[in-house]
């Protein structure tokens, strides 16, 4: 399973993209809002036991400040995935990028582009097909339609 959380519902719109990649791959997700800065106690309580929730991998995705990737990470022995959202109090993205990205040593978030949510519900997907051969061959599979519709627009420009 798959936890997707975000900072608020305004960030939904973007977050949709993972949760939409995770479903065609038929990978379980549960999804919440845990604010680092208005509910710190859900996000501690969050970051210390998804994992015993059966949760594998963390999709977290934030705007402006964007702590909640980092904190999750700090406080739970799971892949945290961040993904940074063009929020409207954002200076043009790049605070929330910097936030994800810029971790400390011992602290890793895989950071994926900006609003790059649905990169992110494949990163969690590869994760997880590391270990499961069943999600594995879902994504050569979903690579291999890659490749296709690239094959497929070429020969549509060429006509």
């Amino acid at each position: 399973m798959v936890g997707i959380i975000m900072g608020s519902t305004s960030d939904m719109p973007i977050m949709q993209a993972a949760i939409d990649i995770l479903k065609q791959f038929e990978i379980e997700t549960e999804i919440d809002i845990v604010s680092a800065h208005r509910t710190p106690d859900k996000l501690f309580d969050y970051g210390k036991n998804a994992h015993t929730r059966g949760i594998k991998v963390i999709i977290a995705g934030a705007g402006g400040a964007a702590h909640l990737p980092g904190m999750i990470a700090s406080l739970s022995p799971l892949p945290v995935i961040g993904v940074p959202v063009k929020s409207r109090n954002s200076i043009d993205g790049w605070d929330s990028v910097l936030s994800i990205l810029q971790m400390p040593g011992g602290v890793p978030v895989a950071t994926v582009a900006l609003d790059g949510a649905q990169n992110a519900g494949i990163l969690a997907a590869q994760i997880l097909g590391a270990s499961d051969i069943a999600i594995r061959d879902k994504i050569v599979d979903y690579k291999d339609s890659l490749k296709t519709k690239v094959i497929e627009g070429a020969k549509t420009i060429k006509k």
